[in-house]
């Protein structure tokens, strides 16, 4: 009887741990170049003391990150930029490391600093200032030139180029803040990734979520009535113990 209330002890407890990452793909589906988590359930042996060898468990596990290209449209804002193929673009994580991210939507903080998603956007000489009230463009290359309110257009001056990677075969690896970073080398280190001088941008255009909201909808559905299911197996073995302790206590 064991054997069924481990089984569905376990995929229960998966099945709601899958249901959040499916929720937080749902949550941004409309985030500008957030890359969908892919999710997956395997079963696993029991361990610990109580070791069975005829027992096994069921684990959610996160096995990477769905690294399509979302849907590219035009905005016609200047500092809206859609990275081109498989280059990313470097930002400044909390703690000040450099991290990569997709997400083109950029913004200039009170301090002047460009920022995407609220990290500020790396150049080549660290975060990226533009004078304040200034009018900015993004060239193809990734450079950002600013003109002073009121100034002629012989007054354009490049004030930063963003740092654009393409991290290659090694990939990238995604962090518990969204945020993409090379793979560790075998000190454990992670060192930032070289300049693709060759990776581009598109500006007034932005790139989507690759989040398909209609399969999202349909996973959490799915993992609903899968937990569903789990506990009603829970509850039969339960009531299936309850009625052979009877019978034994009638014999």
């Amino acid at each position: 009887m064991d054997h069924i209330l481990y089984t569905a002890m376990s995929g229960a407890r998966q099945s709601m741990e899958q249901q959040s990452v499916v929720s937080n793909n749902l949550a941004n589906a409309t985030t500008a170049g957030f890359r969908a988590q892919l999710h997956a359930l395997r079963a696993v042996p029991v361990r610990g003391d109580g070791l069975l060898p005829t027992r096994a468990s069921v684990m959610a596990s996160t096995p990477g990150s769905d690294f399509s290209t979302g849907p590219v449209n035009a905005t016609g804002r200047d500092l809206d930029v859609a990275i081109q193929g498989d280059a990313w673009l470097a930002v400044q994580d909390a703690g000040g490391e450099e991290a990569y991210t997709r997400r083109g939507d950029l913004q200039v903080d009170a301090t002047g600093v460009i920022t995407s998603g609220g990290r500020p956007v790396i150049g080549e000489g660290g975060p990226i200032v533009v004078p304040l009230g200034a009018s900015l463009s993004t060239g193809a290359d990734g450079t950002v030139s600013a003109i002073g309110a009121g100034e002629d257009p012989e007054a354009l001056v490049q004030v930063g180029r963003l740092k654009l990677v393409t991290p290659g075969e090694a990939g990238l690896r995604r962090g518990e803040d969204g945020l993409f970073r090379a793979p560790p080398d075998v000190a454990g280190n992670v060192d930032p990734l070289p300049r693709d001088e060759s990776a581009g941008v598109i500006s007034g255009a932005l790139e989507g979520s690759n989040v398909s909201a209609v399969e999202s909808m349909v996973a959490m559905i799915d993992n609903a009535r899968r937990y569903e299911m789990q506990i009603k197996v829970i509850e039969s073995a339960d009531e299936n113990a309850r009625r052979a302790d009877r019978l034994l206590s009638t014999e």
